[in-house]
């Protein structure tokens, strides 16, 4: 791989491999995409609590370690290698050893772990190639953002994509990170008085060794928000304080989290949230905009790429499709389960307004034995998805809603906002391979989602299982017609 960042801007892509936390975009299928000249995307969330349980789970095939051998800071590889790599893995009934929780400030030592991690998932993601490569993070999972963001910048990162919020800010926090220099975010907190401020600060100069921060500059990477309406997506072009180059713009269809409908929340009657005419994006305004964008949920499919072409758009954001594939992160066995559940028709989606402590909709996928983690022990012992909330005494302190019901009312919560919240840090973790072990010796239930268009996997996996390049094929070949 080629160790200067500053590869050449390549022409825009058709498809972007869409950023499926957590770790399901990993190294393995964003390299796989990027190889073939698409834009391949890691995620960024909550990776890294992924670097540590790999370590912990003896890395496996040795990826990590190869990867930490490049990471320029000094000493951190070492330092996490000694506290955390378990070369034969973990004892039997060995539950993880946890990183501290974010807040608002944390040590440098935390930091550090966070910007190694970001690093060795996005040089694994470009190893082997001169291809562009992306990362997808979480507006709404705000703390460790910028430490993420620098990480995957040393290791040459060339796009950053984001939802889940408004991320007005990370233009400028990207101008400043690409420098070396300190980046700010403006940190939501509820209970401040309307004069009040408080704010996320990242300085690198904080994790690496005194006197040794680099004055070479780093690539700025491209910033892609991803937008529900024409109208956030012009408030972005217009009052970001950076530059914005693109957008990709999000329908209802598409997995994971969704924006919640514009109006007053009504639900159909299996409890899904109903999208209306306000809920369509105008694609002939987001050309209007004058920057490139490319079509998210639902557009997976040749047809879609093509409409999504002939609508001025640049391309299209795929996910569902690339999640069930041979080299995305998910378990071989929850592929193998939704797979067959799509083909004898006994797999579907649901968009539960509910299960995410974000307050946004989620997509879940409705499999048989897939229905456990409804049944989970609550606790919350991740923290990425936590609120900050300003108590009385001028304190800040965290609640999620998906922690114990009694805990969450002591700090502040209501009892009602705790119905059908599930946790989905553990849950998505379990999806990969890294359920957390619990003192009663079970195991955390996985949580999987998908995209509405979870039948389409049909069109593309033959003898069970298919690649990321058996997808971009078959998308690509209407349009090479």
């Amino acid at each position: 791989m080629a160790s200067d960042p500053f590869v050449p801007t390549p022409a825009l892509p058709r498809i972007i491999q869409g950023g499926m936390g957590i770790g399901v975009s990993n190294w393995r299928l964003a390299n796989a995409v990027s190889r073939l000249g698409q834009l391949g995307v890691i995620s960024g969330t909550v990776i890294d609590t992924v670097l540590v349980r790999r370590l912990q789970d003896g890395d496996p095939g040795g990826h990590m370690r190869r990867a930490l051998a490049h990471f320029p800071i000094p000493g951190v590889a070492d330092e996490l290698l000694t506290r955390y790599f378990l070369p034969e893995g973990r004892a039997p009934g060995t539950p993880y050893h946890l990183l501290p929780m974010y807040r608002q400030v944390v040590t440098s030592a935390r930091q550090r772990v966070t910007v190694a991690a970001a690093f060795v998932e996005t040089w694994l993601a470009r190893e082997g190639h001169d291809n562009a490569v992306g990362m997808n993070l979480l507006t709404k999972v705000q703390m460790p953002n910028l430490p993420t963001l620098y990480g995957a910048m040393l290791a040459g990162v060339a796009t950053v994509i984001m939802g889940a919020g408004i991320p007005r800010e990370i233009p400028g926090a990207l101008d400043a990170l690409s420098t070396h220099s300190k980046a700010t975010l403006k940190f939501d907190v509820e209970g401040l008085g309307r004069e009040d401020a408080e704010y996320l600060t990242f300085d690198p100069a904080d994790v690496w060794p005194e006197h040794a921060l680099p004055t070479e500059p780093l690539r700025r990477p491209d910033f892609y928000p991803v937008v529900s309406a024409v109208s956030l997506a012009a408030t972005l072009a217009r009052k970001s304080n950076g530059k914005v180059n693109g957008f990709v713009v999000e329908g209802p269809p598409a997995g994971g989290h969704n924006a919640p409908p514009r109006g007053e929340l009504k639900l159909d009657l299996l409890g899904q949230p109903i999208y209306g005419e306000r809920d369509v994006v105008d694609l002939q305004k987001m050309a209007e905009l004058g920057l490139p964008f490319w079509i998210a949920g639902g557009a997976g499919t040749p047809d879609g790429l093509c409409r999504a072409l002939e609508a001025g758009a640049a391309g299209i954001q795929v996910g569902t499709l690339f999640a069930f594939c041979d080299e995305s992160g998910l378990t071989p066995e929850i592929k193998r389960d939704v797979l067959a559940g799509v083909t004898d028709g006994t797999a579907n989606v649901r968009t539960d307004p509910r299960a995410s402590p974000t307050g946004y909709p989620f997509k879940l996928v409705q499999l048989k034995g897939h229905e456990q983690a409804a049944e989970r022990e609550r606790c919350c012992d991740l923290g990425y998805l936590r609120e900050a909330v300003k108590r009385e005494d001028g304190r800040i302190i965290y609640r999620c809603a998906s922690e114990p019901i009694g805990t969450f009312v002591k700090k502040g919560g209501a009892e009602g906002e705790t119905d059908g919240r599930k946790c989905l840090c553990n849950g998505l973790l379990a999806d990969i391979g890294l359920p957390q072990l619990r003192d009663d010796g079970g195991v955390e239930p996985p949580i999987v989602t998908s995209g509405d268009d979870i039948a389409s996997l049909a069109a593309v996996a033959h003898d069970g299982h298919y690649s990321a390049g058996d997808v971009i094929e078959w998308l690509q070949a209407p349009v090479r017609a």
